[in-house]
């Protein structure tokens, strides 16, 4: 286990709007208020055709294959997740989602690209103190959280 303590800053309260997409709006407002890290949770509704990323292939692979799922329909939302910036200072959203209707749930992560529908409502609590950074682990071939 690694960690880095952190106390809370400014806290966000942001509507989405029909038809953003998720982790680019969410980036975009970090990058433009210049939040450097935070805790975010969303809920709402997401748009059919939307795009989860729900796991690797296989799960002890030497490669890791990414799966994604598609939304057949229109989901209700809620999911929570983390900002921190890449090695080149951009903020990078990692936010889990569990997307369901009737009874059928998917959870996944949202950077393959969740599209708002209608509304998705955000809270983002800034974390000041905090370096924390998302550096490319080249094993593994994604970028992880090094407190």
């Amino acid at each position: 286990m690694k960690f880095s303590q952190a106390k809370a800053g400014r806290v966000f309260v942001i509507r989405l709007e029909d038809g953003e997409i998720v982790h680019e709006v969410l980036e975009r407002f970090a990058r433009e208020e210049g939040i450097r890290a935070a805790h975010v949770m969303v809920v709402g509704g997401v748009d059919r055709g939307s795009r989860l990323v729900v796991g690797p292939r296989e799960g002890r692979a030497a490669k890791i294959e990414p799966m994604a799922h598609t939304l057949e329909d229109v989901c209700e939302a809620a999911g929570t997740g983390t900002i921190f910036p890449d090695e080149d200072g951009n903020p990078m959203l990692h936010l889990h989602m569990a997307c369901g209707r009737q009874d059928k749930t998917v959870t996944g992560c949202s950077r393959a690209g969740v599209k708002v529908w209608q509304i998705l409502e955000a809270v983002i609590t800034e974390l000041v103190g905090c370096n924390a950074v998302r550096r490319l682990e080249p094993s593994l071939g994604f970028k992880l959280l090094q407190p």
